[in-house]
């Protein structure tokens, strides 16, 4: 017993010393942020135009932010990364829920009737059309209503100082500077998620440069406090990125079981006619628009043959350079179709699949690998290359193509 008790006051008095020594290390890597601060990214800036007390100002009070994800202090080495799960590789419905699509459709229709000659003006001058701007603010950061917490310059400064990809954010905080500069934003209003991402479109500083517009004709790109600013930028954004004027994002359709998941993808792409040929139609029973019968679709099974199935167009891969994942893109097009044409929900349902963490689908990605499969990178995520593998894996092996990562392929293809 008394053992029992002398270890126990060892252990106490070990970690009572352990937390000055920890926070004695926090104060001399907040003094090498300083360092770094002043002997590296202050000869960038200042090469980019930036003057002192740009820099001074946006500095001041700047201490880095311990809570942020992916840290690597000066003298430790990454940690692995705990097992998680998320929309992109559990239940794909789990991403439409109630709240978040009819949350977006409501307020979306009350920001058309607010905004409708910005969103007009925008149409006219990119040819994005209004619904689609209106379903990336929404998807955002809930037309300007989500609170965007962060201190750019400690989320930036912390992130590029010391986390996984330094190199990257500290690109980031040298462009968060050139906009302080530039002075879209009065002091302090600068404020980002815990990634960096800025103001209500969630635009990273270097995008930021490229792609902000004036939308109220001030003179400043303000995306943080100017509704008008927001729209244009996306408007930007989006046809800076390739959109196609007069063109839709795609069409929820019926795929018969003679045409096999395995087709999905922006590299098989063929005329929307063909598809119509092989028996694909459209779910609202009305014929594909005569222009888009002409033109290139293809096929989208977010869910394999669990769940809804679309034709999409160029269009919808223009959404996912704004955010590279399947369901954003849909989620984005298809609040935007609510807003304006009073849209229903999916016909199809979203199937009970899921429940896999990350690594069981990376290590599933890996076993296709080895089988010669293009499964686009063992990530974890099973975008289209991952779900068409799975499918000709499973019709190779005599089983019906379902184009989904489910429970019981663990079995076979988690080695």
């Amino acid at each position: 017993m008394r053992l029992h008790y002398l270890i126990l006051v060892l252990l106490i008095s070990l970690s009572a010393l352990a937390q000055p020594a920890l926070a004695q290390d926090r104060a001399a890597t907040e003094r090498q942020f300083h360092v770094w601060l002043d002997q590296t990214i202050w000869p960038r800036a200042r090469a980019k135009g930036v003057s002192r007390q740009t820099f001074d100002t946006a500095f001041q009070g700047v201490t880095l932010n311990w809570d942020l994800p992916d840290l690597v202090p000066p003298g430790t080495r990454p940690q692995t990364p705990k097992q998680q799960r998320q929309a992109e590789f559990g239940a794909p419905g789990k991403y439409f829920n109630r709240g978040s699509v009819d949350g977006a459709t409501s307020v979306g229709r009350q920001m058309a009737s607010r905004h409708a000659a910005t969103l007009a003006r925008v149409e006219a001058q990119t040819g994005v059309p209004g619904r689609i701007v209106l379903g990336i603010w929404g998807r955002e950061s809930g037309y300007g209503r989500v609170a965007i917490p962060y201190d750019a310059f400690e989320v930036l400064g912390t992130k590029g100082f010391m986390s996984t990809r330094a190199d990257y954010f500290t690109d980031e905080l040298v462009a968060l500077l050139q906009i302080a500069e530039a002075g879209h934003a009065p002091e302090r209003a600068m404020k980002s998620s815990w990634a960096g991402a800025l103001g209500q479109p969630q635009f990273m500083p270097s995008s930021f440069l490229k792609y902000a517009a004036d939308g109220d004709g001030d003179g400043r790109d303000d995306i943080w406090r100017s509704d008008a600013d927001t729209i244009a930028s996306i408007g930007n954004y989006l046809a800076r990125h390739g959109w196609v004027a007069g063109r839709d994002w795609g069409f929820e359709v019926t795929v018969p079981p003679a045409v096999s998941c395995t087709l999905e993808g922006p590299d098989q792409g063929r005329k929307i006619r063909d598809w119509e040929a092989m028996g694909i139609a459209r779910v609202s029973g009305r014929p594909f628009p005569e222009a888009e019968r002409r033109a290139e679709g293809y096929l989208l099974m977010p869910a394999g043959r669990n769940g809804p199935a679309f034709i999409v167009t160029p269009n919808f891969y223009v959404l996912k350079d704004y955010n590279m994942s399947d369901l954003y893109a849909l989620f984005v097009g298809h609040v935007g179709d609510r807003i304006e044409y009073g849209s229903g929900d999916f016909t199809a349902r979203w199937g009970a699949v899921g429940g896999l963490y990350r690594s069981d689908v990376a290590a599933m990605q890996r076993t296709l690998e080895a089988m010669g499969h293009d499964v686009g990178g063992a990530d974890g995520l099973p975008g289209f290359k991952t779900r068409r593998s799975i499918g000709r894996w499973q019709e190779a092996t005599g089983r019906p193509a379902t184009c989904f990562p489910e429970t019981a392929m663990k079995a076979q293809l988690v080695r």
